[in-house]
Parts: C-alpha cells; sequence; structure tokens
C-alpha cells in the first residue's frame, strides 16, 4: 500500500480514525478494509471465517488490522468487541447474501440479516464513541414493478426471495432505530447518524462466492468446461467493486460531519451499466479465449428480470457518480483473475491507485 498517493481522500476523513467493518472476510468487506487501511483508518474486523478457499482476504495478510470471527447473533460477542475498541464509525457488510442460498436456509438467512443487525445496533446503543453507521443492503430490496424504470430510494420495499426480503426487512430495522434512538436523544444522548446503502450487482477480483456470475466465469474458464447460465436475459446494474465502497466512503464521509445524510441511498452504474448476463458473460470472456456458456434450461428459483437504479439523489446532493464505464470494469475484473492464476499476482493495490487516479482525471470531489 505504500506510495499510493491515497492521502487527501474524502479530506482525510478516515486517517487515524477508528473504524469497525462487519463481513470484513468477504469479497466486499475486504476490499473496503483494504481501501481504508492504505488512507491511514485504524481498522477492525468483525466476521465469520471466509466461506471460500481461496479468499481475497487471506491474500491480502493484513496481519495488522485485529480480525475478530463473531457471529453476529452473538449479541454478546458483537458488544465486546465494540467495547473494547471504541470504533467512531461502522460500516455493516455483513450478511448472508446470496439469492439462492437463501431458498435452501431461509430462517438462518432472515437470523443474520435482521436479528443480526438488531444485534449490531443494540452494541452501537452502548457504544457512545460511535458517531456514524453505514448499513450496506442491496438493490434487491424494492418491491418488484414493471416496466423496467429505475427504482428510488422512496420505492416502496420488497423482496420475493427471503434474501431480499430479509434486507428489506434490514432497512425497516435501520428507519427503527435511526427514528427510535438515534434522532433524538433517549436519555443516553443522540445516537450516531445511521444510513443505508443500496449497491447494485458487483463485479471484481478476489470473489470466488458460489452461485455468482463472474465468479462461475472464471472457474468455467480454468477448467475448460461450458459454464451453463440461467436467466441469461436478466438485466443488472453492473459496477466494479470499488464503485459501491466509493459510495460507502463517502456516505461515512458526509454523516461524520453531520451532513443530512442520515437516509437510504441508491449506488449503481448507471443506464450504461445495466447489461445482461448473456452480454457480461460475452464481454469477458475477451480474458478468457477457453470459456464456453450454454444457456441452462432447468427451472430455477425466481429472480426478476430487470432491476435498475436511479442514483440522482447520491449524484446531486453527495457529489458521487461512477468512474469506470461497464467495459472498464469488466476489463479490471478479467485481468485481477487472469494474473491471479497465471502468476499468482495480486492486482489489488493496482487496480485501487488506478480507480483513484481516474477519479481525480474525472474531478470527483472525494478524491480530490
Amino acid at each position: 500500500m505504500e506510495g499510493m498517493a491515497l492521502s487527501g481522500l474524502f479530506a482525510d476523513a478516515y486517517a487515524g480514525r477508528r473504524v469497525l467493518v462487519t463481513g470484513h472476510t468477504g469479497f466486499k468487506g475486504s476490499w473496503l478494509v483494504f481501501w481504508l487501511r492504505a488512507m491511514g483508518a485504524q481498522v477492525v474486523g468483525l466476521a465469520l471465517d471466509p466461506d471460500t478457499n481461496p479468499a481475497h482476504w487471506n491474500l491480502l495478510a493484513l496481519a495488522d488490522v485485529p480480525d475478530h470471527r463473531v457471529d453476529l447473533r452473538d449479541a454478546a460477542a458483537v458488544r465486546d468487541v465494540l467495547q473494547r475498541h471504541r470504533p467512531e464509525i461502522v460500516f455493516h457488510l455483513a450478511a448472508q447474501p446470496l439469492v439462492r442460498r437463501s431458498y435452501r436456509e431461509p430462517v438462518s438467512t432472515f437470523d443474520v440479516n435482521v436479528m443480526g443487525l438488531v444485534n449490531l445496533l443494540e452494541a452501537v446503543r452502548a457504544c457512545p464513541s460511535v458517531r456514524a453507521v453505514v448499513n450496506a443492503t442491496t438493490d434487491k430490496v424494492y418491491q418488484d414493478h414493471a416496466g423496467g424504470i429505475g427504482y428510488r430510494e422512496t420505492d416502496p420495499l420488497g423482496g420475493h426471495d427471503p434474501y431480499s426480503s430479509s434486507k428489506a426487512c434490514a432497512e425497516l430495522v435501520s428507519a427503527c432505530y435511526r427514528k427510535s434512538f438515534f434522532d433524538h436523544d433517549d436519555g443516553r444522548g443522540f445516537g450516531p447518524k445511521l444510513a443505508t446503502a443500496r449497491a447494485g450487482n458487483v463485479i471484481g477480483g478476489g470473489d470466488w462466492a458460489e452461485d455468482r456470475l463472474v465468479p462461475d466465469l472464471v472457474r468455467a474458464g480454468v477448467s475448460g468446461q461450458a459454464l451453463k447460465i440461467r436467466n441469461p436475459d436478466a438485466t443488472r446494474p453492473w459496477q466494479h467493486v470499488l464503485e459501491p465502497l466509493s459510495g460507502y466512503l463517502r456516505l461515512g464521509h458526509a454523516l461524520l460531519g453531520n451532513d443530512r445524510t442520515a437516509d437510504a441511498w441508491n449506488f449503481g452504474p448507471g443506464r450504461e451499466g445495466e447489461v445482461s448476463v448473456r452480454e457480461l458473460a460475452s464481454r469477458f470472456s475477451a480474458s478468457w479465449p477457453a470459456l464456453r456458456i450454454e444457456p441452462d434450461r432447468q427451472a430455477h428459483p425466481h429472480e426478476a428480470a430487470v432491476l435498475r437504479l436511479n442514483c440522482d439523489k447520491a449524484m446531486q446532493e453527495l457529489a458521487w457518480r461512477p468512474v469506470w464505464d461497464i467495459d472498464r470494469a469488466v476489463e479490471r475484473t478479467g485481468a485481477w483473475y487472469r494474473a491471479f492464476h497465471d502468476s499468482n499476482q495480486l492486482q489489488t493495490a493496482n487496480d485501487l491507485a488506478a480507480y483513484v487516479a481516474d477519479a481525480r482525471l474525472k474531478g470527483l470531489a472525494w478524491a480530490a
């Protein structure tokens, strides 16, 4: 991380600041910890063991980050971590994040994604050092509507499958705690500013999860076996992992400044990043010429045909916007896996440096 020229990002709001990241052993969480550490934050992680091998977190080998393997359902253990480290800001990314697994394991999905959040927010209430909480949910929290119109933050919440529904519940829990405990003095002083972040489908190096498109494409490219794709015409808002993370960090920065940003926020790629599963797979094959794709004609659980986010609010009120278009996101993702599988090299630092450099070229305020 040396020499990455990451000073000044987000007005140096994270330099030296105590930050707790839940879910730090996961795909997005590991990238977020890496970025925070590169900016000089004092990061603490709370999560379960990685559920893949290899795992991006293990490969990063960030030995200076206190690494607590704690289940969110263990309220006492969660509270103990916050009491010991006294974070000033919490990024909550820990979850059961897979749609198809949620059909197989609905009880544990709701338990982790809803009651785990309640346990965390109760621990936050008992920890006066916390000034801000960013709860990362998903673009799938919205009630399906016809026509493919981009979802706005004010649209009704819903969720057909257990994962989506559990995350819609997490939005309701967040709003409840904001109104009931954090927006006024409940006898313990005013609580922290709490916001939720709803991001689109994320791609990038270091993801090996089951039933996700890019990891499945990589596995097929490595093995030489054809990949059968379910719902090839489903449209999703694809973005590189650094895009929503820049949104989370910008949102955390705003909350720390006591801006009126304790609310729900969409972070997506815009219309040009909304392509079908088939189209994304075709673009990804440029990095893996041996990759073969076939339609999977078996019956599968319900998934929305079109997901589209309207991100006008984040662009106008947070001065946030995407940095990499879909071509750049797919190119960097393919190159990350290519370098890892060909020569065991990690491109994480290079990708972060390139992303920040491009954000500066575009004149984004957080990168100044």
